[in-house]
């Protein structure tokens, strides 16, 4: 495969020589597209001794092969990394002003980019609007880690690392290279010719994501440590792969993706009765909220205040809880024997001296009677909150997990996700 790989001026640039290497020893062609800054930070001769060929950096070199439109044309693919704040501006705008973004008009090939900047140039209005309308016609962005950034900074906009940002790229060249007239249904009518990654076109998703909050009294409650993040990364790649998708979303660190349909949620009964007027219609449904297993008998309509017995200084309130309802189980039931929609459960495990965790999420499967089950350990420093997961995908009626990802991160892990819906969806 042919992979265009544009380097902006980042100093994340010196990551992306891993990225290069990576695609090199897989075998495919890379042509090196570097602005002029991205070679101030590393220089022609690393980008020619690591791709084996010579660096393309402006639109007068060899300009009788036309290279502002024939780099494009060629490509299988073309990713950009690190994709600055300045590049996505120039993207989003069809601006052409050197030889990257000439690229990029002409490519009709899927585009990939690696966003990289500091937090505040990240989360800026201006960005998160460019990057929006990337998205919306189709380009793929991967979502900046967080981590240590220039200097002694930290926060959102570090670059994944170079084995995610290749991961990604496999997964895209697997999908262009698959055939067009095949959908997740296999139903060639419903094929996407526009995006070769629209495996889900024509398909209705709903996504639940985030932490339900069960509320004590007007100041407390019971609440978990979901960010919300693996769920939202599922909305967002479904909605890339061409689904119709809504997304009930309860409580966390993330915005909502833009181009889904979003029901906001709080308790576990308002998601319960959201996700049962959603999936109305629905091919697929997933299950990522961290949804309370118990809440509060009983809600107090005042603050609980803390007793000041000198005879029981110690004194504290019981709280009474009853169990939320199983909503999972209740959409296998609602289901009843038709095969739509594919219902995919989550399993949040710790292990315990009963299991592993695989251990514990086959007995949920078995238990709960979903198709798909993915299974992930969580703790302290484990997935909660973080960028990255490692989980494992169970599919009733098989022992062995029918995939194994991560540690990865969160877009990653939800396109191999999708992967295996849409393998359970084609096989039935």
């Amino acid at each position: 495969m042919h992979v265009v790989l544009g380097v902006t001026g980042g100093i994340a640039a010196y990551k992306v020589a891993l990225l290069l290497r990576l695609l090199k020893e897989s075998g495919h062609d890379v042509t090196v597209v570097p602005t002029q800054s991205a070679l101030r930070f590393v220089g022609e001769p690393t980008w020619a001794a690591l791709s084996g060929r010579p660096v393309a950096t402006d639109v007068w070199t060899d300009v009788h092969d036309v290279p502002h439109v024939r780099i494009g044309q060629s490509a299988d693919l073309v990713i950009v990394a690190p994709a600055t704040a300045d590049l996505l501006a120039k993207a989003a705008a069809g601006l052409a002003d050197d030889l990257l973004t000439n690229t990029l008009l002409t490519a009709r090939c899927p585009v990939v980019m690696a966003p990289a900047m500091h937090t505040e140039m990240w989360e800026h209005p201006a960005t998160q609007d460019n990057v929006a309308t990337l998205s919306a016609r189709g380009v793929h962005i991967v979502p900046p880690a967080s981590g240590r950034l220039t200097g002694a900074d930290t926060g959102p906009g570090r670059l994944p690392e170079p084995e995610e940002l290749f991961a990604v790229c496999e997964r895209e060249l697997a999908r262009a290279a698959a055939p067009s007239d095949q959908t997740a249904g296999g139903d060639p009518a419903a094929a996407s010719t526009a995006d070769p990654r629209a495996d889900l076109a024509g398909l209705r998703v709903v996504v639940t994501a985030g932490g339900t909050r069960e509320p004590l009294d007007p100041v407390r409650f019971l609440g978990n440590r979901s960010s919300g993040k693996q769920g939202v990364a599922l909305a967002a790649a479904a909605r890339d792969r061409g689904a119709d998708v809504t997304l009930v979303l309860a409580h966390g660190e993330v915005d909502p993706p833009t181009g889904v349909d979003v029901v906001s949620v709080s308790t576990a009964l308002e998601l319960k009765t959201a996700t049962e007027t959603a999936v109305a219609g629905a091919d697929v449904v997933i299950m990522a909220a961290a949804v309370a297993d118990f809440r509060p008998a009983h809600y107090a309509d005042r603050k609980i205040k803390k007793t000041h017995d000198p005879g029981d200084p110690d004194a504290a309130p019981t709280i009474e809880l009853v169990r939320n309802p199983d909503i999972l189980a209740g959409l296998v039931t609602q289901r009843g024997s038709t095969p739509r929609p594919l219902i995919v459960g989550f399993a949040a495990e710790t292990g315990d001296d009963t299991g592993s965790v695989l251990d514990l999420g086959r007995a949920k499967l078995e238990r709960k009677g979903c198709d798909l089950l993915v299974v992930n350990e969580v703790g302290t420093d484990k997935t909660f909150g973080r960028d990255d997961n490692t989980v494992h995908i169970l599919r009733r009626g098989q022992h062995e997990p029918v995939a194994d990802l991560g540690p990865a991160g969160k877009d990653v892990i939800a396109h191999g996700i999708l992967d295996a819906v849409v393998a359970a969806v084609t096989t039935g």
